[in-house]
């Protein structure tokens, strides 16, 4: 009898259910025990036996004869979906028979203390079944639940062990994770009930934590308790012997260290009202219990970070668990202690435990530390964020800190993370390479300590720059000199820009600046020249109002970037471009207007100059260079002035660009070579680099190129389209056609970039949307579908946003080149063309939102099938089709 006939008798409910023949099929579908069809098959079979609505009546069977433990997990599986989604369909008698069997299967199983370890897994599937049944049936079919699992608990150690575990889920099924999962009102029943019945549980934990030997029962304990204290009472917590008993029983004790201090996190949460003094001194009591015997077992002259370094898994887990203490009672109780002169003590040894504890090199413990010091820094700058204001009396607060704030600073500094920004990193291998990927993780730590040292900074300036500066020196001499600590040494100098007031910026960047460059020349190794580059380029970028001051200055740099640009070293090339195009943005003004000692704009030595400046640089770094250039020129506002610098501007590539069109004058197949189409490309993606930057202003480019533009779109179309109909779809790979598209793909964002910009909506229509429409809509609809460029639907939703209601007179004649051909391609399913299907819909949402008379002129069929595909997008599962759809 073949897989397939076996597997097809487990779904016959008129036999006897064969449990063997189960094993065998879960371990041929779940197990890869078998590949193939026959594999297949089983799985088919397992999910249709796993659907049947009779399928949970063999469970029992099948926990009770089977060998395999993916069979039980299996058929777990098949009673958990039941209690989830039928339980109320069942009879009384149904719902009490699988409670009465689970319960009896777990005691079986937990009674024996061997049996629990080796079936924790097994076992901790039952709890959760067990669970859910408890929310379906307690309190009211089930009112005893909590006094039977409490009355069970006290005849076996290892019962009691797993009990607690199953409260443990219910608290958190409960308090934690029931919003979504059931209603308001019965997740409050739920709470009140537990609340009601936790007497009973909570004198079972203290039973246990002053008379049981059992180190695992005990930490079972814990761990439940560190659940129950978020909602218990504060009665439980302070009015009983609980937390003595935490700190001088199990604190010290190595095997529950850790779970205690979680315990006392979870109490130090807890948030009281200002008012309620019995609740101030109870809590400054618990942290000097709790601090007293934590330097007993860690004496603040321990060096915190050789231990982490040196320690065993618990220990380093210790030392997370002990910063998120420290965290959690600074934050929330920060305030009493300051209020309290006999805390401040105690305040000051738990802020030396904090800055020991951000000296270790883990990443989650720094930020969790981080987190703290970011709130702290904070609520002290706010306290005082204007300085020698006399309306803000001097406050109390900040003396007490300083101290600590002076530590801070230089552990920030020490650790500054790496800004996205930077290109030149030292990787794993310890080579200088360019970092390609932006780690968003890194970037959001930057941020925050960057915000945390702007703060401090505020807080003392003269402390940072005291910090800074003697680092700066322990670099040039050697001390301290790697890349790491020159890196991050420059990323935190760069972070404080604005931190203080001009003259101190002044004073404290000119000596940074005069140093590094005294590295550059001392330091011998390209690599170490290109590490000191990278940082100078850095930092003159991230302080734009020193620039802005010193056009001297300004100028200099600017031509030292002009150097680095043909630095061949990894990295250093695109540092440069992209601290060019920085400065091009924030100082943009100072390049077109003449300086004092100048007898023209600089700017105009810049285009004089621009084939000696870029013959070094990558296609994508002239990109950013001419990007750069752009952002100088717009600042330009005389349009006398503007047009000769534009021309200027753009008289590189537009040689380049006129030899090839005279070339295709002669001869058009010129316009089918690889190498031609990747020169047309690297022009337009100047020129819409440039357009991005200059604005409305790039019109006179723009009509000089505009309509060779959109010859070579035709012809590169129509080349396009005849191989793909000649060789077929797999044509549109080869690496001759992806070219031309490429080319195409720039014209349609080269216009769509410049419609978006403009400003004239008149000028627009008359010269420029009519050949567009001419050009690309006759072309969309002829082609074969896979040749048919998306952008051209983008390009359109861009202009009918930008150019709103004027331009509704010609929405009939756009959708009959492209709505109907478009839609065709999509309306077969939800997966194909999904460029082409986000674009028709951005598009269709662009005309609805500012042309929607346009749709009134439409004939009914017309109108009927707009109205169908906003439907169709309705039921996309791409979720912004979808979202469209139904804006």
């Amino acid at each position: 009898m073949s897989i397939q006939q076996q597997a097809a008798q487990l779904l016959d409910f008129s036999q006897k259910f064969d449990v063997t023949l189960l094993d065998n099929v879960v371990a041929c579908g779940l197990g890869g025990a078998v590949q193939g069809p026959e594999q297949q098959v089983c799985q088919r079979v397992l999910t249709q036996l796993k659907d049947h609505p009779d399928a949970w009546t063999r469970v029992d069977m099948i926990l009770e004869f089977s060998t395999s433990q993916s069979t039980k997990f299996y058929a777990l599986g098949i009673l958990q979906d039941v209690i989830k989604s039928r339980w109320k369909a069942l009879s009384r008698e149904q719902c009490e028979g699988i409670k009465t069997y689970i319960v009896g299967l777990i005691i079986k199983l937990s009674s024996d203390s061997s049996t629990l370890t080796n079936e924790l897994l097994y076992l901790n599937k039952l709890n959760a079944i067990l669970v859910q049944i408890v929310k379906h049936e307690w309190p009211r079919n089930w009112p005893t639940f909590i006094g039977d699992i409490v009355g069970a608990s006290k005849t076996n150690e290892s019962l009691c062990q797993n009990n607690l575990a199953i409260l443990k889920i219910l608290s958190e099924e409960i308090f934690d994770f029931s919003a979504g999962v059931m209603t308001q009102n019965k997740a409050k029943h739920l709470k009140d009930t537990m609340c009601d019945d936790f007497p009973q549980i909570f004198e079972l934990c203290t039973f246990v934590m002053h008379n049981s030997q059992s180190v695992s029962l005990v930490h079972e304990t814990l761990e439940t308790l560190q659940r129950f204290i978020t909602w218990m009472p504060l009665g439980y917590i302070f009015r009983t012997k609980l937390v003595p008993t935490l700190i001088y029983k199990f604190l010290n004790v190595p095997e529950f260290r850790n779970v205690t201090l979680r315990c006392l996190t979870e109490v130090a949460s807890i948030t009281f009202a200002k008012e309620d003094e019995e609740s101030a001194e109870l809590f400054c009591t618990l942290f000097s219990l709790t601090l007293s015997q934590l330097k007993q077992m860690l004496p603040l002259t321990t060096n915190i970070k050789e231990a982490y370094k040196n320690g065993r898994d618990a220990e380093q887990a210790f030392i997370l668990n002990l910063s998120m203490f420290l965290c959690t009672f600074l934050k929330v109780h920060g305030t009493l202690l300051e209020a309290k002169s006999g805390m401040h003590d105690h305040l000051l040894e738990a802020l030396h435990f904090l800055v020991l504890i951000s000296e270790v090199e883990e990443k989650e413990i720094f930020k969790i530390c981080l987190e703290y010091w970011s709130t702290l820094t904070f609520e002290l700058y706010l306290e005082k964020p204007f300085p020698g204001d006399p309306s803000q009396q001097q406050l109390s607060r900040r003396p007490l800190y300083y101290p600590v704030l002076s530590k801070v600073r230089l552990i920030m500094i020490s650790n500054m993370a790496k800004p996205e920004e930077v290109v030149v990193v030292e990787n794993e291998a310890g080579e200088v390479v360019r970092e390609t990927m932006v780690d968003t993780d890194a970037v959001s730590l930057y941020k925050t300590m960057r915000a945390t040292l702007v703060y401090l900074t505020h807080l003392d300036w003269y402390d940072t720059e005291r910090i800074m500066t003697e680092k700066l020196e322990s670099q040039v001499n050697g001390s301290e000199w790697s890349w790491k600590n020159l890196n991050r040494l420059c990323w935190a100098i760069g972070s404080i820009s604005g931190a203080t007031v001009e003259e101190n910026e002044k004073r404290f960047l000119v000596t940074v600046i005069k140093e590094l460059l005294g590295m550059v020349e001392m330091k011998r190794g390209k690599d170490n020249k290109a590490i000191i580059a990278s940082n100078i380029m850095y930092i003159v970028g991230q302080y734009p109002r020193f620039l802005r001051a010193h056009w001297k200055f300004l100028k200099t740099v600017v031509k030292k970037l002009f150097e680095f640009m043909h630095e061949l070293h990894d990295g250093v090339q695109d540092m440069a471009c992209d601290t060019f195009i920085k400065i091009a943005q924030k100082c943009r003004r100072h390049f077109v207007f003449i300086q004092v000692g100048e007898t023209e704009p600089y700017i105009r030595e810049i285009l004089k100059t621009i084939s000696s400046i870029i013959c070094d640089l990558q296609p994508q770094q002239v990109h950013t260079f001419y990007e750069a250039v752009g952002y100088m020129i717009s600042a330009q506002t005389d349009s006398l002035m503007i047009e000769p610098l534009i021309e200027k501007y753009f008289e590189l590539p537009n040689s380049v660009w006129d030899s090839i069109i005279q070339q295709a004058t002669k001869d058009v197949t010129v316009l089918q070579g690889r190498e031609t189409a990747k020169q047309l490309s690297n022009i337009l993606k100047t020129n819409i680099a440039g357009c991005g930057a200059i604005g409305h202003a790039y019109v006179t480019q723009l009509g000089r190129i505009y309509l060779d533009m959109l010859n070579v779109y035709k012809v590169l179309s129509e080349n396009i389209s005849t191989a793909i109909s000649t060789h077929g779809e797999q044509a549109a790979k080869q690496p001759q056609l992806v070219a031309m598209r490429a080319v195409k793909q720039d014209v349609l964002r080269l216009i769509s970039t410049w419609i978006s910009k403009s400003h004239d909506h008149k000028m627009v229509l008359d010269n420029f949307i009519p050949p567009f429409l001419d050009a690309v809509l006759a072309d969309y609809h002829r082609n074969v579908p896979s040749a048919r460029e998306p952008l051209v639907l983008s390009a359109l939703a861009t202009t009918i946003n930008h150019l709103g209601e004027c331009i509704t007179g010609s929405v009939p004649v756009i959708f009959d080149a492209v709505f109907e051909c478009t839609l065709e391609m999509i309306n077969k399913d939800f997966q194909e063309f999904p460029e082409h299907r986000t674009n028709f819909f951005n598009m269709l949402q662009a005309v609805t939102e500012h042309c929607f008379p346009a749709f009134l002129q439409m004939p009914p069929m017309q109108f009927k099938l707009i109205m169908d595909s906003i439907i169709w997008a309705f039921k996309h599962t791409m979720r912004n089709v979808a979202e469209t759809g139904l804006n």
